[in-house]
């Protein structure tokens, strides 16, 4: 198909069969002016095509027809494509670009919003993924109802993405919204859409999105790789410090080197990252915690990353996928921004999230483990900890803070913490240490754990933990 650029996506093949292509408005509002657009001129069209991993069904929302704009007849179609795409079990891959709700049909468009957004749960529900391109340019009721409920979202460059367009924001607000407020960057930035990809990409990285694999994880230049095996230190301190070494691999950089493939799940924290990722040709849901995300190597989770993670959890729910997390952290962050931005909360809806899983779950404790920030991605069906790394309460630096009033205490509670990943193989807290610079090793324990894990064990080693510390009442207190 060969159109311009800015119109119809360049990349999409045609459909082998088109849906619907009788469906037109009846003009409701007999708005003055308004030719309600032939069946063939409608904004909205729908249907399958074969893709080279697969069928999808296609939903192209084009800006060169009413401006893409959705009205009733491009609302029906859109709701029974996603209905078919149910009843027919195929995922769904769009094409969007639309200036909203049509205008000129009123109430009746601007109900679509809601009917779309419903045809979308009922997808949903069933288990289907569902991935979008926005393209030049997306705004309105479109961005705001279905588009934005993708799994897996992404956005052409250079397009205006937003829920207001320009002319809008400044009627409302009296100005024009900055030059890179409303943009595909912009909203790759702040974790809006997963993706930016160009014109030629675009039914690449849908196939990779809803088929997998994708292409490997790219890190960025300069991280850390697993080492030659050294003993890891026997003082408890010197683990800490150990665990915390600028030069020992993240959760992201083992992300890289467990899986072959990778499709970025999108968040507004670098601390948490989150991919559809392969590990030996079966696909998973990865959610990796990132040390290396600032300078010192020291990243503390945002609220925004506890988001991520219930998002890619989530989305492991409906599509049946296994989830494995890599955990490296000092903790969630404790100032006063991630205060107001709900921090707590956000661990306990992470923890919640984690507990409704009926699907494998692994975790991977690679470096520091502190704290609830941590412990909200250690509630799996198996935890196992590098040799290397430390999980505890808290730090013992804010530890000491606590019980002491004194941090330089820190090493001295660090001893009694039992924080090392051996101390903690004998409290009965984890399923198993493994080898800190052996990729295959770690591989094949989460590929084993993954395949024999069953949803629910993470409460019984837990609950069996939890009553085997606890104190039995002696004779005398029982009551006669």
């Amino acid at each position: 198909m060969t159109v311009e650029r800015n119109h119809v996506c360049l990349s999409m093949p045609p459909l082998t069969h088109e849906w619907d292509v009788d469906l037109a408005s009846a003009n409701p509002l007999r708005f003055p002016g308004y030719d309600a657009p032939a069946p063939q001129d409608e904004s909205v069209r729908t249907g399958v095509t074969e893709h080279p991993r697969g069928p999808l069904v296609v939903i192209e929302c084009r800006f060169d027809r009413h401006g893409g704009t959705m009205g009733v007849a491009a609302g029906e179609r859109i709701v029974r494509a996603f209905d078919r795409a149910r009843e027919e079990r195929l995922p769904v891959a769009a094409f969007v670009a639309s200036g909203g709700a049509r205008l000129q049909e009123g109430l009746v468009s601007l109900t679509q919003m809601a009917r779309t957004a419903g045809a979308v749960g009922r997808l949903r529900r069933a288990g289907l993924p569902f991935a979008a391109v926005l393209r030049p340019h997306t705004t309105g009721g479109v961005y705001a109802s279905w588009a934005s409920l993708a799994d897996v979202l992404a956005a052409e460059p250079g397009a205006t993405i937003g829920f207001a367009g320009p002319r809008v924001v400044a009627q409302v607000t009296g100005s024009f919204p900055p030059a890179d407020s409303h943009t595909a960057e912009a909203a790759y930035t702040q974790g809006r859409v997963d993706a930016l990809v160009g014109p030629e990409a675009h039914w690449v990285w849908l196939g990779n999105a809803l088929y997998g694999p994708g292409p490997a994880l790219r890190l960025p230049p300069g991280r850390p790789l697993p080492a030659p095996r050294k003993p890891v230190p026997r003082d408890p301190w010197a683990a800490v410090l150990h665990a915390r070494d600028p030069r020992r691999p993240s959760g992201l950089e083992w992300s890289a080197l467990l899986t072959e493939g990778w499709v970025e799940l999108r968040g507004g924290d670098p601390a948490v990252r989150a991919g559809l990722a392969v590990m030996a040709g079966e696909r998973l849901v990865v959610v990796a915690m990132d040390r290396h995300s600032r300078p010192d190597a020291a990243a503390r989770v945002l609220p925004a990353g506890f988001r991520l993670a219930q998002r890619a959890f989530d989305l492991a729910e409906r599509l049946r996928l296994p989830v494995l997390t890599l955990i490296d952290t000092p903790g969630a962050e404790p100032g006063p921004a991630a205060e107001a931005d709900g921090v707590a909360g956000e661990i306990a809806r992470t923890l919640l999230a984690m507990s409704g899983l009926t699907v494998p779950t692994v975790a991977v404790c690679v470096g520091e483990g502190g704290s609830g920030g941590a412990m909200a991605f250690a509630y799996t069906d198996r935890l196992f900890l590098l040799e290397g790394s430390v999980f505890s309460v808290i730090g013992p630096e804010p530890g000491a803070a606590v019980l002491f009033r004194d941090a330089s205490r820190a090493a001295e509670l660090a001893r009694s913490f039992r924080l090392t990943a051996v101390e903690l193989a004998r409290l009965g807290v984890v399923d198993d240490v493994l080898p800190d610079g052996d990729v295959d090793a770690v591989r094949s324990a989460v590929l084993a754990a993954l395949r024999e894990a069953h949803p629910g064990e993470r409460d019984a080693r837990m609950d069996r933990l939890a009553r085997s510390h606890l104190r039995r009442p002696s004779m005398m207190c029982r009551p006669e």
